[in-house]
């Protein structure tokens, strides 16, 4: 896997339009990115990777939106090392540095069209053990809504990052049965959490991501110490 993306940026004429969330949501999901800049105490690294195949188009630019300006908040506060990784197109699947600042990312992450091609979440998974073989990853973010891969060859990584201490939480875009079974799997296998994601519910995925946040920088005790209902939410299914 490269170290290095370089995204094909979009020409004006053949932009999306770019979904809208309620301003409920959108005055929600700011609380809540910035209450990451404070209370997260403790330093922590975290992959945050993202399926951007064509079918996840619809709802692209809203989960770039929510994931990118979350973590810029996280970055400023000097609290989290973050990745980006993404697969899309015929076997491209690529990685960025770990950054603290993650204005580039927010940049990186705006600049990605989705393009046709299988799911590579094997990949991800493969990436993200190699990495906290390296040096410690806290957590692995995984947003999709596909799965079409052998989930043997999943569930076998997937208890490998279990072992090493390296949860994923899975966000699910959908309702497909046969992929909520894949996600849900993985998400056992390595003691992490699964949750579904649409359009409807930005604000939860904001406090949902800002709850994994805090885990990746103080653990279950961060989690408890802030005591929000989506980190009781985290610990539970963390637990369960």
């Amino acid at each position: 896997m490269s170290d290095k993306s370089t995204p094909v940026p979009r020409k004006e004429a053949e932009k999306p339009a770019k979904p809208r969330s309620g301003a409920t949501e959108v005055d929600a999901f700011v609380r809540q990115a910035r209450a990451l800049a404070v209370g997260s105490k403790g330093e922590g690294r975290l992959i945050l990777a993202l399926d951007a195949t064509m079918s996840r188009q619809p709802t692209w630019d809203l989960a770039c939106r929510l994931q990118a300006d979350m973590f810029d908040a996280v970055g400023k506060a000097g609290a989290l090392q973050v990745q980006l990784v993404y697969f899309r197109g015929f076997d491209e699947c690529r990685a960025s540095k770990f950054v603290a600042d993650t204005g580039a990312l927010r940049d990186l992450m705006t600049g990605i069209e989705c393009r046709g091609g299988h799911t590579q979440i094997r990949k991800v998974l493969a990436h993200a053990l190699k990495e906290t073989q390296r040096a410690k990853v806290n957590a692995l973010v995984f947003i999709g809504d596909a799965m079409e891969e052998h989930i043997d060859d999943l569930a076998a990584k997937a208890g490998e990052l279990g072992l090493h201490g390296t949860p994923v939480f899975l966000f699910q875009e959908g309702r497909d049965a046969g992929v909520e079974t894949a996600f849900k799997e993985i998400a056992r296998l390595s003691k992490g959490a699964w949750f579904r994601f649409d359009q409807s519910s930005a604000a939860m995925l904001a406090k949902l991501l800002s709850a994994v946040a805090i885990y990746a920088t103080g653990g279950l005790k961060a989690l408890e110490a802030r005591g929000r209902a989506e980190d009781r939410l985290m610990i539970e299914h963390l637990r369960g």
